[in-house]
């Protein structure tokens, strides 16, 4: 049994220094040092590093040393790395170039550099932008959109706040990308982004997806949330508060913690009774479904019911450019379930 647990013990720690060795690597790899070149071979000696640690370790009979040295250098490492900044200052794409920030008075909030560009294909289009105030004491609704393009695990998930059933707005937890620079859930997780709060209008978030992209194409769902009056509203102050705290401050998102799902998850906590962390939570796709069976939108129809007339994008398409977009996507949705004025 000791000879056993020995082993036990021995695999324990060879996975976690390869797995320590793997997250080096690849932070030096994303990282801000200049040239790719030099990032390659600093990570591949890295990884050498880590390897012949493991094996002096392996096959040491004082086994402490190469542990000491391995923890030393990789708490080096992360020392570096947690000093890299992030910036207001890039290249940016150009939907992410003006980031959003309010002003509030009293139940007035004013929200500057809306989102409303003016779309010709996904990648051709005039940006737009404009300034507009809401009124706590008019919000009524909260709508959770989901937008799948692989398949059923994985969507894009974000929220849209309604006054009075007239104005919408959406805010989307996006990745702020320069320009030129592709997404990958890996570099997500090695500050190659930073955090990006899209505010904008539904115009513009949603017909994006239903009427604009193509490769791959997306489907679009939307369904009412529901819940006291008072949770909305806190939870959209919590948004701009987060927004604000951006445009000062910026911050770098992370695949894990400060995706689309898990950062909306966050600021529910706001409220009480805000969800669990839940499986379903990670694998965005499943979000409505774990909505569902908490009650948290309308329960009145089986959930894959609900879902098929929840997919919008033959409305969006239809609507295009038309002033009340908003509305006419959410003609033939199932009757909103009410927000309780508590």
């Amino acid at each position: 049994m000791k000879w056993i647990a020995h082993a036990v013990l021995l695999l324990l720690v060879s996975i976690v220094m390869a797995a320590m060795t793997a997250w080096g690597a690849l932070a030096i790899f994303y990282s801000n040092l200049s040239g790719e070149g030099l990032r390659t071979m600093l990570a591949a000696l890295f990884a050498l590093f880590g390897v012949a640690v493991l094996v002096w370790y392996l096959f040491s009979v004082k086994r402490t040393r190469p542990g000491f040295i391995f923890l030393a250098v990789f708490l080096l490492l992360v020392a570096w790395w947690s000093t890299i900044p992030a910036s207001q200052d890039r290249d940016w794409a150009p939907e992410y170039a003006k980031p959003a920030y309010a002003t509030i008075n009293g139940d007035l909030v004013t929200i500057h550099n809306i989102r409303n560009f003016d779309y010709r294909t996904e990648t051709d289009f005039t940006p737009r932008y404009y300034t507009k105030t809401f009124d706590l004491r008019q919000l009524d609704s909260v709508d959770v959109i989901a937008s799948y393009w692989m398949g059923d695990a994985i969507a894009h998930i974000f929220l849209s706040f309604g006054f009075s059933g007239k104005d919408f707005i959406a805010i989307s937890v996006e990745t702020r990308r320069q320009r030129h620079q592709s997404y990958s859930s890996v570099a997500g997780f090695f500050k190659q982004y930073e955090l990006f709060y899209v505010v904008a209008d539904e115009r513009d978030l949603i017909r994006l997806r239903t009427n604009y992209r193509k490769d791959p194409p997306e489907d679009v769902y939307l369904y009412r949330a529901r819940g006291p009056t008072g949770n909305a509203r806190r939870l959209f102050l919590e948004y701009i508060h987060k927004i604000n705290a951006l445009a000062e401050r910026p911050e770098f998102y992370n695949s894990f913690s400060t995706n689309c799902t898990t950062s909306i998850l966050h600021h529910t906590h706001v409220n009480p009774g805000s969800l669990p962390l839940s499986w379903k939570v990670l694998l965005s796709g499943y979000v409505p479904q774990y909505l569902y069976e908490q009650g948290r939108i309308d329960t009145s129809l089986p959930f894959e019911v609900l879902k098929q007339r929840s997919h919008i994008n033959a409305a969006a398409q239809a609507a295009d450019q038309a002033p009340d977009f908003s509305q006419r996507i959410r003609a033939n949705l199932p009757t909103p379930p009410k927000l309780e004025s508590r």
